[in-house]
């Protein structure tokens, strides 16, 4: 860990500058003292280093205001897409089968691949291109292929639009966790922790919909089952696709989003990254006396020579080699790759088990139900529903505990992963839907405080520089682990417990491994 100050009104600014954190002031014109997660011992560029603890400063010094709190809600769509999407497959299953008559993973795993794409592409992109087109594209993307999908007239369509779908879907979490953290004061990155709000929302706004729609306009059974007494789910699908255009809409028009400083001071755009920072001061109603010669000053770099670098423009990064270098950055040091192959592990478990459970979660509940004589579509909408409703507190509930001393980031993450699985194995005991239902809350409750601490801890122990790339491998992670889910599925007994307790072991096994993490967040700002 390492601890420094910048004065900023001085023009004397020096990487080399200790000073002990006991006290954290953020007046302007104060000095600010922030830690940050890496030691001077070559775990990250040194030169980016320097710069991005003077960013973070800069950013601390401007403090939490109004440009920042629009920027909770417009990246928080984000989440709210990521869970839209995903779980439509599993709400829209029963009555597309119905309809189209066909093996029901396939459509998960149609989605999932989809997914997968597009965490490649936004993620690494987005540490190449820059953050500003990832963020604004991908809402758009989900939002017209979404619309397109209820018009579907077979499986196929379906499929191949829904994948498409995902591939917007898929980079809105990587990039907008980017997003945020690189213009948020390092005081209030517990925030995008309680970004997780946004994921919950998305469940019970889907599950409000779904609940009418699929009840009330959806075949009894496959038995003659026609597009126009199966309209419910394209209803559904009409109405999400929709949502989503207007989100991207403020997203586009009436929210601008500055590009991240501190990937512009990795690509060498000092005084491109000191003008965005004047931009958010004067978007909160404060000033900013940042200046390109402390930036250049604390790369060690001489002044004289900061034209020729801000003049040298390119569209990637010429440090990017398509990606590559900020793959390696991320393996600098055999902490940083311990840490970063232990996120990778953790994502993908996690999202093999929770694919595996909550993708046919609504078969379960119905198949289940029947089993106790109250299986019909309303009874099945109606629980989930409740399941979703019951998610929303547990976002505070984290955003809570990832502060608490001696339990932090990692402690949540253990503790509610092994809470998680507890309850999965807890419902194979259910010998009633009610009870079923009950035991289904406490691992809704649980796994999205799991999941909002484990899309927070990520984007918080990479550098900014190498972010996207590094939520791009974490997410391509679990996406190829949610791919093979479905797999899975095809030759598993869905009607027995096998794969709740599968679910349920391996989610219990990644809380063991979160304790192993190297590197704690909290209390420490992001570089």
């Amino acid at each position: 860990m390492a601890s420094r100050i910048v004065d900023f009104p001085s023009k004397d600014v020096s990487p080399s500058r200790e000073l002990s954190v006991d006290d954290l002031s953020v007046g302007h014109g104060q000095k600010v003292a922030l830690d940050d997660l890496y030691d001077d011992d070559g775990t990250i560029d040194q030169v980016y280093q320097a710069k991005a603890r003077v960013l973070n400063n800069a950013i601390q010094e401007i403090g939490m205001g109004k440009y920042q709190i629009y920027l909770f809600c417009c990246a928080g769509f984000g989440w709210f897409a990521d869970s839209v999407w995903p779980l439509i497959t599993g709400l829209i299953l029963t009555p597309v089968i119905n309809e189209f008559n066909f093996n029901g993973p396939f459509l998960s795993l149609a989605a999932n691949i989809g997914l997968f794409v597009g965490a490649v592409v936004w993620s690494f992109g987005c540490d190449i291109w820059g953050r500003r087109w990832s963020f604004n594209l991908t809402l758009l993307i989900a939002g017209i292929f979404g619309l397109a999908a209820g018009g579907s007239q077979n499986f196929v369509t379906l499929a191949s639009l829904i994948a498409t779908l995902g591939v917007g879907v898929g980079g809105n979490m990587p990039v907008d966790s980017a997003v945020f953290l690189d213009l948020v004061p390092g005081t209030h990155q517990y925030l995008l922790t309680v970004m997780s709000i946004w994921w919950c929302l998305g469940q019970l706004v889907v599950s409000l919909l779904a609940w009418p729609l699929i009840a009330n306009f959806s075949c009894a059974s496959a038995v003659n089952c026609t597009r126009s007494e199966n309209m419910g789910w394209r209803y559904l699908l009409f109405t999400l696709g929709g949502l989503t255009l207007l989100l991207w809409g403020i997203r586009f028009f009436v929210f601008k989003l500055f590009e991240s400083p501190r990937f512009l001071v990795g690509i060498g755009k000092d005084a491109e990254a000191v003008e965005v920072i004047r931009k958010i001061a004067e978007y909160n109603s404060k000033t900013s006396d940042l200046t390109v010669d402390q930036l250049v000053k604390a790369g060690g770099v001489d002044p004289e020579k900061t034209d020729i670098a801000q003049n040298d423009r390119r569209v990637l990064s010429a440090s990017s080699a398509l990606g590559w270098n900020h793959v390696k950055a991320l393996f600098r040091t055999r902490k940083l790759a311990f840490s970063t192959s232990l996120l990778i592990a953790l994502w993908g478990i996690i999202g093999l088990a929770s694919t595996l459970y909550n993708s046919f979660l609504p078969f379960l509940l119905e198949s289940r139900g029947n089993a106790y004589g109250d299986g019909s579509l309303y009874i099945t909408y109606r629980n989930t529903f409740i399941l979703s409703v019951i998610g929303v507190p547990g976002a505070f509930l984290a955003g809570w505990a990832v502060e608490l001393p001696y339990v932090g980031r990692k402690g949540t993450l253990a503790i509610s992963s092994g809470l998680t699985g507890a309850f999965l194995f807890a419902t194979t005991t259910a010998r009633s839907s009610n009870a079923l239902l009950g035991w289904n809350c406490g691992y809704t409750f649980f796994s999205n405080i799991m999941y909002g601490v484990l899309y927070a801890i990520s984007p918080e122990v990479f550098p900014a520089k190498d972010r996207g790339t590094g939520n791009g491998l974490v997410s391509s992670a679990t996406r190829i682990f949610s791919v093979i889910a479905p797999i899975i599925a095809l030759y598993a007994n869905l009607e027995t417990a096998t794969p709740v307790y599968i679910s349920g072991a391996l989610i219990i096994f990644a809380g063991f491994m979160a304790l192993l993490l190297p590197y704690e967040p909290r209390g420490k700002a992001s570089i």
